[in-house]
Formats: C-alpha cells, sequence, structure tokens
C-alpha cells in the first residue's frame, strides 16, 4: 500500500501553497490523516465523507480502496484510504484554519485556469519530480502549436512589426503558403494541396483523414476536409510539431528584437 503526504503551508511571500508527494501517480489517505490534514475531529470529517457520496458528488467505488496497515498495537488491519478526489471535496466543506488555506489556494488555481487556461506547479517542474507530466506537457503544448489559427496568427505577431507588412497583400498571404509548404515537404516530400489530393478518399472513413480529435469525429465539418495537417499520420504529427516549434523558437527573439528596437 502507498501512501503520500500534503503538505499546507504559507510561503515567504504569504502565498498559501500546497505539496503533495505523489507515490505511483496516486495519492491515498487515511481517515486519521485527514482529519491531521485539516485539524478536524473524526466525526466531523466522517460526517463530511458521508455527505459526499450521499449527496452523489463521488462515487464511492472509485475513490476508496481497502489497505492493510500496521496500528500501534503492532497488528494489521484492513482500512480505508480515500484518494485525492476525496480531500478536495472535504477541503471544500470542513471549516478550520487549514481548511480556510486549502479552499484559498484551490480557488486562486482555479481562477488561473479559467483565466489562463492552464495551472503550473513551475517548482515541481523545475525540481524534476514530475517528468512523466512534463513530458506529456509538452506534447500538449506542440499539440497546440499545431493548431492552423494558433500557428498562423504567432506568424502574424512575429511579422506585423516589419514596416511594410500588409495582411491584405498577396506576398504576405503568398508568404504564409510557403511557409506551411516548406514545412509539410520537410516531412512528407509533397506541398499542401498534393497531400489533400493523393490522400483524401471518398472511400474511406472520414475521407481518410488520420489526424483529428476522435471526440468530434461525429461532428466534424465539411471545410475539415480540406485541411492537410488532417491526413497527416500520427509519425508526421510529431515530427511536423517538432518542426513548428523550432522554426517558431527561432523566428520569436527576431520579433522581441524588433519590437525592442521600436
Amino acid at each position: 500500500m502507498n501512501t503520500s503526504d500534503i503538505l499546507i503551508y504559507q510561503n515567504q511571500d504569504g502565498n498559501i501553497k500546497i505539496d503533495v508527494r505523489l507515490d505511483e501517480e496516486t495519492v491515498w489517505l487515511t481517515q486519521a490523516q485527514l482529519c491531521e490534514l485539516f485539524q478536524k475531529s473524526k466525526a466531523t470529517v466522517s460526517e463530511h465523507i458521508k455527505n459526499v457520496f450521499e449527496e452523489g458528488e463521488l462515487k464511492e467505488s472509485s475513490v476508496v480502496r481497502e489497505f492493510r496497515t500496521t496500528a500501534a498495537d503492532g497488528k494489521n488491519y484492513a482500512t480505508n484510504h480515500y484518494n485525492l478526489d476525496v480531500v478536495i471535496s472535504v477541503g471544500y466543506r470542513v471549516k478550520s484554519q487549514q481548511g480556510t488555506q486549502f479552499r484559498i489556494w484551490a480557488t486562486q488555481r482555479l481562477k488561473e485556469y479559467i483565466v489562463k487556461g492552464f495551472a503550473l506547479n513551475d517548482d515541481r517542474f523545475k525540481s524534476g519530480s514530475s517528468m512523466n507530466y512534463f513530458n506529456e506537457l509538452q506534447g500538449r503544448i506542440r499539440e497546440i502549436r499545431l493548431s492552423e489559427k494558433f500557428f498562423y496568427q504567432k506568424i502574424k505577431e512575429i511579422y506585423t512589426t516589419s514596416i511594410d507588412y500588409d495582411p491584405t497583400n498577396e506576398k504576405t498571404i503568398a508568404f504564409f503558403k510557403i511557409v506551411q509548404n516548406k514545412l509539410l515537404w520537410a516531412i512528407s516530400q509533397q506541398t499542401a494541396a498534393e497531400l489533400v489530393y493523393r490522400r483524401a478518399d471518398a472511400q474511406l472513413p472520414l475521407m481518410g483523414m488520420l489526424s483529428y480529435d476522435k471526440k468530434q469525429a461525429a461532428s466534424i465539418k465539411k471545410a475539415e476536409v480540406s485541411i492537410t495537417k488532417n491526413y497527416l499520420g500520427e509519425d508526421e504529427m510529431k515530427l511536423l510539431g517538432l518542426l513548428v516549434e523550432q522554426y517558431l523558437a527561432f523566428a520569436e527573439p527576431w520579433h522581441s528584437k524588433r519590437l525592442q528596437c521600436i
């Protein structure tokens, strides 16, 4: 059985912080540990847990596990352990100084997520204790950067500082197409038009598209059939993501220098 430590504290800047030591990417706390965490009695924590299940906030079978633990008398007993979902639910219900600190922290993270679209624990990533999650984060960022709208918005931001920049000019439009074709040619030896022409197939499901959100397969629109990226395979998408990342990493510093000169 694996347990994890959860620490609620206030840093030197006065900000509420929460540190969770994950063991095998999970956390399980006993009722006694929940009582210690939120500084409340067993009866109070027990009542909150009961209400969480009765109100249908969480499904008991999914968040409770029974593990054997060694008691003070040296004997092993089967004891219920509660996962992080229960910790969060109880934290929003319990009335104590620790509970208040928990809610301040959670509300800050929720607000950050709603406003920015993300919330990160910088210290944990810097410590190297979340490498699996960091790799996942990098992959998700690459996927976002591959978005047609995001990529070309970034290109526009980079080049709008040019004195002669005109978004409606034919040369500007041609430039964007050239950038796209060079990236696609690098991974497939085909231009955007050639890829769509050669891979679109009305005999195949979804016209032969390979890269799209599987959750939205039933609502794919007609316009998506003409998007080249949707016909790339998994390996091609990964390579394109790396190329886009390198291209933007190369171009963005020039954009910053240009802004400093204006």
